[in-house]
């Protein structure tokens, strides 16, 4: 009876695990997609007699194998895939060691692995009547039989595992939840106590914190999150005590389920919750890394543009390639004249005024910069010519600056992305401080004050500059190095070249023996090609002539030296000084263009205000050249308060006399191959145009081109008519509204000066039409129609605004139509002006008329009114008889707008 109950047993075991095998072939053909389900029946089919009596011997249960796969930290991890090639191998080994412990009947119904969590459930049957004991005997044997073999096989090759007994319900899901070291479990009854739930999971690794179960929602289950200090203890746990039924009182009446799972480190949306909590602490940390991130990674890249902006890196004109194009293909058809914009004005003898100014100037440029030079001059004076023609000459690169551009910009970012586009400043964000202006709004209202990201246009433009600067420095550093290299490499190439002369003096002499002919020849007295093993020497040489012998040891003035200290000391000085110069002519040069204040607004003037402040710390750094050209010379002021502590270097340009022009135009007459010898008429109409280089280089352009003298003049002067019409009245009434002064006032201006070549400024400014105000005068004198000269600091003088202005000014009030029109119009506002006085006297006679009745008695009184009347009557008669004599003249002058019409 005995033997057939064992063989039903074996034939049930046998079935039981041909159905498992076959289950795991078709998993694997499936590309390994695993459907995990509850445990299923291995038991054998017997009767129900059998079964009965079984029930109490043969038992079920759970073993859960750690490390054996890598755990899946999340879809990203790949070594999952070094796991499942090789699956197969490290199951059936696992099996092999875990079917050898007999104890308790002890026998592996299935291998079910579970990789996501690295582990395998082994599900096992075993006879005994005490389960406790058993299991825990059956625990320790299986562990003693483990280690004793090589331990727990693992995908790395490095057994680290261990088995454990699974007290709960193995979940064998492949949800995207991965393994992490804090686990949540969760009371499906009453709370377990924190000590009971220590005990429970504390054996399958260190704990670091337990976290006790919070208020939860209705039908939530409340839950206690334990910190492990590793993961393998957190994936063991979960996978062992998931569904145990543990007490949750000493009396063990009443039993709470425990559900497991992980959690993440960082719950869903806890960044935005914390932020949204935490504004005041985070916003600043948050902006302080923007600002860290922003100055470590993109500062150096804009350094590097600003040097690459210096240096032409991305100007295809200072390619190789493109220079040899254009010598090859424009420049072979192009007839152009050779005079290019970069020659100097200046030439020997002939502008004497200008030669000094260049030579100020490279007197500047040769220097160790410690101030700002400063050009000034009226517009057409040639002040950029005169600098592209130093520069050129020296071959030293600038940057240019040009305010008049930057001047015209509509906004704050415009200025910003004009300033930085100028110098070579990349990548510029000016759009980000609409941007932040919005973050500092929101910042508001969440911590109640701004987060301090944006800023002023000021804070802009120093921040550009400042890069520019550190650029414009590395700059001088590299010019300096490279200066340094050549100097040395000159210094080496000079002397190989005095040894090769002293090599070549002892070959002619028979002196010189090569060594390299001694591995061809031998050496020794047999060598016929060498001169021996011995080397000749110079007593073996003839001796030299006596004058050669003295040559050697006389210097140039023919006398001993006597203190042989003196020339290495020399030679020093003479090489600090070329470093000196190298060091000096290795500095760029930065020019700061149209540096005036006129126009603009606010804007300009905090852009002249920052570019001052940088150009004094460039001057006083050492670092750069700093040339600032403006058309007025009051402009200094400003660069005077940015570096008190030094005068400036100014150089005036002002325009040539009769004569130095006079022998600007016949050199380049002669330049371009016309000679001419100018008749006395010729020369007064060159005199019109005075010294303005402008105006000049115009009347060499139109003669040259077969114009004669007087037609280049006249035509100078009809140009200039037609440019006065337009700038000082306006091409109509509405353009001239637009205009920052009136009609009347350019006209009574452009009279009297045709008249006299200068006027009194009290004078004009006293009376009408400008009745005490200067900002029109300001305003004209800023569009080069006059220049105000000054004495002592005030204003004294009127004049035009360029020489040839003055015979302008005579063509526009020698025009009949055109000087009736505006004086009929400067008639009207006089007229209007006096009416205005004879309504006011009559008013105020009124007044007295009421007055003297009403002290009538008062003799005094009676007297000071009657004197007040009298002065009223007098202003009234001057102010009518000043509107009749006008009225009578806008009469002629109606009429001869009549004549002109017919």
């Amino acid at each position: 009876m005995y033997q057939s109950r064992q063989l039903v047993r074996t034939l049930a075991s046998s079935s039981s695990s041909h159905r498992l095998f076959a289950a795991r072939s078709i998993a694997a053909s499936a590309g390994r997609r695993r459907h995990y389900a509850d445990s299923v029946a291995v038991d054998a089919v017997a009767t129900e007699n059998e079964a009965k009596e079984e029930v109490a011997l043969a038992k079920e249960g759970w073993l859960w194998v750690d490390s054996v796969f890598p755990v899946r930290l999340g879809s990203w991890d790949l070594r999952s895939y070094i796991g499942y090639a090789r699956e197969e191998t490290l199951l059936q080994r696992l099996r092999s060691l875990l079917s050898r412990v007999k104890t308790h009947d002890f026998q592996v119904l299935s291998v079910e692995p579970h990789g996501k969590d690295g582990g395998v459930f082994v599900k096992f049957k075993y006879s005994a009547k005490d389960e406790d004991s058993a299991l825990q005997t059956i625990l320790q044997n299986l562990r003693e039989n483990v280690h004793a073999h090589g331990g727990v096989p693992s995908w790395i090759g490095l057994p680290s595992g261990e088995v454990w007994l699974v007290k709960g319900t193995p979940w064998r899901e492949d949800l995207n939840r991965y393994a992490t070291p804090m686990l949540k479990v969760s009371f499906d009854g009453p709370d377990v106590p924190e000590e009971t739930l220590y005990g429970l999971l504390r054996p399958y690794g260190v704990i670091s914190d337990i976290t006790p179960p919070s208020p939860a929602p209705a039908g939530t289950l409340r839950s206690a999150t334990v910190y492990y200090l590793h993961l393998r203890s957190a994936t063991t746990a979960r996978n062992t005590i998931h569904s145990a039924r543990v007490p949750s009182s000493p009396s063990g009446q009443t039993l709470t389920t425990l559900r497991t799972s992980y959690q993440k480190p960082i719950a869903a949306h806890a960044v935005r919750d914390y932020v949204a909590s935490h504004p005041k602490l985070f916003l600043p940390v948050l902006f302080f890394l923007i600002g860290t991130v922003t100055y470590t990674v993109f500062d150096p890249i804009r350094v590097l543009m600003v040097e690459g902006k210096m240096e032409d890196w991305f100007d295809y004109k200072e390619f190789a390639v493109y220079k040899w194009l254009k010598a090859n293909t424009v420049e072979r058809f192009s007839f152009a004249s050779s005079d290019s914009e970069g020659s100097s004005l200046a030439s020997q003898g002939v502008w004497k005024e200008r030669q000094e100014a260049e030579d100020a100037l490279q007197k500047y440029l040769t220097d160790v910069p410690s101030t700002i030079c400063f050009v000034h001059g009226p517009q057409g004076s040639g002040k950029t010519r005169m600098l592209n023609g130093i520069l050129k000459e020296s071959g030293r690169k600038a940057m240019v600056i040009d305010v008049g551009v930057l001047s015209k910009a509509g906004s704050d970012a415009a200025l910003v992305s004009g300033l930085a586009a100028q110098t070579g400043y990349w990548p510029v964000f000016s759009f980000l401080n609409s941007v932040n202006s919005l973050v500092d709004l929101a910042s508001v209202g969440l911590i109640g004050q701004k987060a301090g990201l944006s800023s002023s246009l000021n804070d802009q433009l120093k921040q550009v500059l400042d890069v520019v600067g550190r650029g414009l420095s590395r700059v001088n550093v590299t010019h300096r190095n490279q200066r340094q290299r050549q100097a040395k490499q000159a210094q080496l190439k000079e002397s190989r070249e005095k040894e090769n002369e002293v090599i070549r003096e002892k070959i002619e002499e028979g002196l010189w023996h090569d060594g390299r002919l001694d591995a061809l020849c031998g050496n020794g007295v047999i060598s016929e090609l060498g001169v021996g093993i011995e080397r000749f020497t110079e007593a073996d040489a003839d001796r030299l002539p006596p004058a050669t012998a003295e040559c050697e040891i006389i210097n140039e003035k023919g006398e001993k030296p006597s203190n042989g200290e003196k020339q290495p000391d020399e030679v020093k000085q003479k090489q600090q000084h070329a470093e000196e110069l190298q060091s000096v002519e290795s500095m760029p040069v930065v020019i700061i263009k149209n540096f005036d204040s006129k126009g603009g607004g606010a804007r300009k003037e905090e852009l002249l205000n920052v570019l001052s402040q940088w150009a004094a710390s460039l001057a006083e750094g050492q670092i750069a050249h700093v040339i600032v050209v403006s058309d007025n010379r009051e402009n200094i002021k400003r660069l005077a308060k940015a570096l008190p502590s030094k005068p400036l270097n100014q150089i005036s340009l002002s325009d040539a006399d009769n004569a130095s022009a006079m022998s600007f135009v016949k050199q380049k007459l002669h330049e371009s191959g016309v000679d001419i010898n100018f008749t006395q008429q010729q020369l007064a109409y060159i005199d019109r145009l005075g010294g303005r280089a402008s105006d000049l280089e115009s009347l060499v352009h139109k003669v040259r081109s077969g114009l004669t003298v007087e037609e280049a003049v006249d035509d100078l002067v009809i140009r200039g008519v037609s440019e006065l019409r337009k700038n000082a009245f306006g091409d109509d009434i509405e353009d001239a509204k637009s205009l920052p002064w009136t009609r009347e006032q350019a006209w009574i201006l452009m009279k009297q000066l045709s008249k006299q070549p200068q006027i009194s400024y009290h004078e004009v400014l006293m009376d009408f039409p400008f009745k005490g105000d200067e900002t029109p005068l300001r305003n004209m004198e800023h569009a080069e129609l006059i220049s105000i000269g000054t004495v002592n600091g005030r204003p004294s003088t009127i004049r035009p605004g360029k020489p040839v202005y003055k015979y302008v000014f005579e063509r526009l009030v020698h025009d009949p139509t055109f000087q009736a029109t505006q004086d009929i119009a400067f008639n009207e506002k006089v007229i209007a002006s006096a009416e205005s006085t004879v309504r006011a006297c009559e008013d105020e006679l009124l007044t007295l008329k009421d007055v003297d009745a009403g002290t009538a008695s008062w003799w005094g009184s009676k007297r000071a009114v009657e004197m007040r009347a009298n002065h009223l009557l007098r202003k009234m008669r001057a102010a009518q008889d000043k509107i009749e004599a006008l009225e009578r003249q806008n009469a002629q002058l109606k009429k001869v707008l009549a004549k002109t019409k017919v």
